[in-house]
């Protein structure tokens, strides 16, 4: 997602938010809200259904339930673990990703709010669109999962993000032309492409908003190591 997409996007959030909550009564006070119906589908939304399906068709994990109000990354530090894991990547740089991507309401009903009006909007805590989540489901656990669940299952959305971060390393370079970390060209590569990761790691000059997304990076990582070691 790149910075100017989200400064465009900030007001008509906060628009679909109000939106929302008078015509639908979603927005409720912080805190997280206990009486969920499944602690891997977190609150049960217009789409129960998908609601109630399990991460990779096991039994379901006991992540917290969706916040109503503050989204903390660091409250889903299990199954970050257990996917970076899973798809041999780095939890640190996950958990620093989910930081990042944390900058927009993370409730199920207003994505879908958000989604009627921008049909290539992003879903679920990581942010991630359709053909992405397309391009990396064939033949991992979640393969028979549809992008559509994902603000429902967090568990689903960070596996499917931890096996890009995955797809995306098996791209880059064995020996980089830039000054950059692994872990840097993966998170320009979750942000703005693997094409653009690429050139990154070609030597390419970044651009200012990669540059922001990798500066916010920068001032998550610390945080993120703490909440998954």
């Amino acid at each position: 997602m790149s910075e100017e997409q989200k400064r465009s996007r900030w007001g008509r959030w906060i628009v679909i938010g109000v939106l929302a909550a008078a015509g639908w009564g979603i927005v409720r006070g912080g805190g997280h809200d206990t009486t969920a119906a499944s602690p891997s589908a977190p609150g049960a939304s217009a789409t129960q259904s998908a609601a109630d399906a399990p991460s990779g068709g096991g039994t379901p994990s006991a992540a917290p339930s969706k916040p109503s109000g503050r989204y903390d990354p660091a409250d889903y530090a299990d199954p970050v673990r257990r996917y970076a894991a899973e798809a041999g990547v780095n939890p640190q740089l996950l958990m620093a990703i989910l930081y990042n991507e944390s900058y927009k309401p993370h409730d199920p009903d207003l994505e879908r709010a958000w989604q009627r009006t921008k049909p290539d909007a992003s879903f679920g805590i990581a942010n991630m669109h359709r053909a992405a989540f397309d391009d990396t489901k064939p033949g991992r656990p979640f393969a028979s999962r549809q992008w559509e669940e994902l603000p429902d299952d967090r568990d689903l959305a960070i596996q499917a993000a931890a096996w890009h971060l995955r797809d995306l390393a098996g791209q880059l370079p064995v020996r980089p032309g830039a000054p950059l970390t692994k872990d840097e060209l993966l998170a320009l590569g979750y942000n703005a492409g693997a094409g653009n990761m690429l050139a990154f790691a070609r030597g390419v000059k970044i651009g200012p908003q990669a540059q922001s997304y990798l500066d916010r990076l920068h001032d998550n990582w610390a945080k993120s190591g703490e909440a998954v070691k």
